[in-house]
């Protein structure tokens, strides 16, 4: 089976040296040393200020609403995985959906300001596949009307942004917080987990603070928290992905570009901000129609291919949320696209078959 992502492994000796290090201290987790290099390491390689490792990017979400302290209702996209809404839901928030751009595939600024009340507390928008939002329109809108902004960029690692006045920065430096997953299936990873960034400096002691209980010391609790620790070996084997990282963005860079040759004329791609690089995390293609994409889909599984339907459904569409809503650019996007394979490892044949399958079905 060809699966849509497979997990990077790397070296397993330097795994296991890292491994070792940890037997010798028997420091598993609660702030060990390799959490710490892993920490400060991203820290450089990311260009952010402030950078928490927690235990995967849903925590990382919650943890953001909790420590700006939301309430009410909080303005979003429907064109993302379910983590998004959920997490707003689970901390008693109320998902307000602004529809999508049809090509960006991103929350569209435009569709913001009309769904603001009294009630709203917060932007959350999505770097769907990595491709930066146009956070300085958000950005202006949550100004005007006193708003937080938190982008989930679970996809976004390594997404640099250029703005207006030509300076280029990570695109996890806006909004007032920024949260990542590295879950195993990520352009990076470290098995499970995830991270808050912010250049807030209380923002970023508080956090720190909520990942463990609330404890400040043997005798002390400060406030309330919770348990969202990354362990000693989640952070090992962020270390060994990392040392490999350039090697992984230049693989899925060839497999990615590939794709858009062989594919060009045939399927829509996403149209990615001119103002930021494709970090190659994701390759979705846009079919004319549902009908069309279940035909590819299936002809793809009879070759042992495993494509998914990411992000399907749309989100507005959920019952359990009660929403009256109707994103119809988000429903449409979300019954033609396919996620493609894309990792390491995958061979120019099996690119080739799936390749060649989408162009008999177009």
């Amino acid at each position: 089976m060809t699966p849509v992502t497979k997990a990077y492994l790397p070296n397993k000796d330097k795994y296991k040296a890292y491994v070792d290090r940890i037997y010798e201290t028997a420091w598993l987790t609660n702030n060990g040393s390799l959490l710490q290099e892993l920490e400060r390491r991203l820290k450089e390689h990311l260009g952010v200020k402030h950078l928490i490792l927690v235990a995967n990017g849903s925590l990382a979400l919650q943890l953001a609403y909790k420590a700006l302290d939301l309430k009410g209702e909080v303005i979003t996209t429907p064109f993302s995985f379910a983590a998004t809404t959920s997490t707003l839901a689970w901390e008693g928030l109320t998902p307000v959906f602004a529809d999508i751009h049809p090509t960006c595939f991103n929350l569209d600024p435009n569709n913001i300001e009309p769904l603001i009340t009294e009630h709203t507390s917060a932007i959350v928008p999505v770097h769907v596949f990595g491709n930066p939002c146009q956070v300085e329109a958000i950005q202006a809108i949550a100004d005007k009307h006193n708003l937080r902004v938190i982008y989930d960029a679970a996809h976004a690692f390594g997404t640099d942004y250029t703005d207006q006045h030509g300076h280029t920065q990570s695109v996890l430096n806006y909004g007032n917080i920024s949260t990542i997953s590295f879950h195993a299936t990520k352009l990076f990873h470290t098995i499970e987990g995830g991270s808050v960034i912010t250049n807030d400096d209380e923002l970023a002691r508080k956090i720190r603070l909520l990942i463990n209980f609330g404890i400040t010391g043997p005798t002390t609790i400060e406030s309330v928290g919770t348990n969202a620790k990354m362990n000693e070996f989640e952070a090992a084997m962020g270390l060994c992905v990392l040392d490999e990282i350039d090697t992984i963005k230049t693989e899925r860079q060839r497999i990615w570009q590939n794709y858009q040759a062989e594919l060009a004329g045939q399927v829509q791609f996403q149209q990615w901000n001119p103002q930021s690089q494709n970090n190659h995390a994701y390759a979705p293609v846009l079919f004319k129609s549902e009908a069309q994409l279940l035909k590819v889909e299936a002809k793809l599984k009879e070759n042992n291919v495993l494509a998914r339907r990411y992000f399907y459904p749309s989100l507005d569409t959920l019952d359990y949320l009660q929403n009256n809503q109707s994103c119809l650019i988000s429903r449409d996007i979300a019954s033609r696209i396919l996620c493609l394979p894309i990792y390491p490892g995958l061979a120019q044949a099996q690119q080739n078959t799936i390749c060649g399958i989408i162009r008999q079905q177009s």
